[in-house]
């Protein structure tokens, strides 16, 4: 059987691509990451989604907190951008928010990249979408083609011939397409987490940049949100 190392983070994107990989007959070994993020509600989703799709493998990675500073995720005393406006046509100028973390699809990409060499895995598939987003540098089709430049000229298996494919299968859909495709696949909506700022008890905020994409999107795909919100 193929394989295929997952980012897998519990949200709505990564999940849909793990149901993708899925659903393209891989073997799936996923990772997700608990690094301080103030939505560490997802790790718990993510584990939730993995038995779902019964995952092969699925690890958990603890990163020091102290590795991303200045972000609005990690950091309680920066406020997370919530009721932004956006301009005509539903695109915001591309100013990189305060939610950005500083290079973390770079350090998660490695962990995958280790990953998938040493399970022989030869794709790595990444939720990134540079659609809806918020404008994040590491999401756009530049970044991700040229870390897979990178990934095949750092590992073994690259240099013999045998390379390592990025797979980024949201990167052009919209939010509305990504719920239409994972709903078309049999992805449980309800087992994922998207906001930035979920209450204690894990309802969602539903004013974020992440709850406004989730929520705009079920509207426009027709599709019954599940999320709780606040």
């Amino acid at each position: 059987m193929k394989k295929a190392v997952v980012l897998l983070s519990g949200g709505l994107d990564s999940s849909t691509c793990a149901a993708i990989a899925k659903n393209e007959n891989f073997e799936i070994y996923a990772i997700s990451f608990s690094y301080g993020q103030r939505h560490s509600v997802e790790i718990d989703c993510a584990k939730k989604v993995a038995d779902f799709l019964r995952i092969k493998e699925h690890k958990i990675i603890n990163i020091d907190t102290e590795v991303f500073k200045n972000s609005s995720l990690t950091d309680n005393s920066i406020s997370i951008p919530k009721n932004q406006k956006e301009e005509e046509g539903g695109r915001r100028n591309l100013i990189v928010p305060s939610t950005y973390v500083p290079a973390r699809n770079t350090l998660f990409l490695s962990y995958a990249l280790a990953f998938a060499e040493s399970t022989g895995s030869h794709d790595i598939f990444i939720g990134v979408t540079a659609v809806d987003y918020s404008g994040y540098p590491d999401c756009r089709r530049d970044y991700i083609e040229q870390y897979q430049k990178m990934a095949n000229l750092a590992t073994k298996t690259g240099r013999e011939g045998n390379p390592i494919i990025i797979r980024t299968p949201l990167i052009d859909l919209s939010k509305a397409e990504i719920i239409a495709v994972g709903h078309k696949l049999g992805m449980k909506y309800e087992l994922t987490h998207s906001c930035y700022s979920p209450s204690a008890d894990g309802f969602s905020c539903g004013e974020c940049d992440s709850c406004v994409h989730r929520k705009r999107g079920f509207l426009q795909a027709n599709i019954p949100d599940p999320t709780r919100y606040k």
